[in-house]
């Protein structure tokens, strides 16, 4: 993961938990999930707008 071991992973969590406190984390890691699935959910309904407009010109040219 990015190079790191696992010592240097447990430092950064360390280093976060001492910043944000063990009773944050959760709240935390929650806002980074919706953030994460909002994020998704966006990148989907811009690819199916790309994908709208190919499917009326298909039906348009069908009806000429």
């Amino acid at each position: 993961m990015f190079g790191l071991g696992v010592q240097e992973l447990m430092i950064v969590f360390l280093i976060i938990i001492v910043l944000f406190g063990a009773k944050k984390l959760p709240e935390l890691a929650g806002g980074l999930g919706k953030g994460i699935k909002e994020f998704k959910k966006a990148t989907r309904a811009v690819d199916d707008e790309d994908e709208e407009p190919k499917k009326i010109d298909e039906g348009e040219e069908k009806e000429k």
